[in-house]
């Protein structure tokens, strides 16, 4: 059984996070209200739980469960991928730039994203008795 296609979505958004991430930055819309509220700060919070939940996803679709220590080890690589983004977009991006902020937004939606798949296998995917 090929377990690749477990793995689609959470490879999808990973890519798509690439991309979008390493956009020039003239090509990023900009607006004042939006850039008050830090709502990039937003964007990066779900980006990245979207990473956990995904991969989490994957994982419990392929095998029935799902431990602590894999949940652990997404949030870290989030955490670590969100890290490597802010590099590639301080040297290779044009018109962007490293924010500490982003990672730390990062990170923390890595985090709620546990918790999100927590709560979506609680509601839509608990095993009929």
């Amino acid at each position: 059984m090929k377990i690749w296609k477990y793995y689609i979505p959470a490879t999808a958004w990973i890519i798509l996070i690439l991309i979008v991430c390493t956009l020039p930055g003239k090509d990023i819309p900009s607006n004042s209200f939006f850039e008050k509220i830090h709502f990039d700060k937003f964007v990066h919070f779900g980006l990245f739980g979207g990473i956990v939940f995904f991969l989490s996803l994957g994982v419990y679709w392929q095998r029935k469960q799902l431990s602590s220590r894999t949940l652990f080890l997404f949030v870290v690589l989030a955490a670590v991928y969100g890290f490597m983004i802010e590099v590639i977009q301080k040297y290779w991006a044009i018109g962007r730039s490293f924010d500490m902020y982003d990672v730390a937004a990062d990170t923390l939606g890595a985090i709620a994203g546990v918790f999100v798949f927590k709560l979506f296998r609680y509601l839509f995917l608990r095993q009929s008795k």
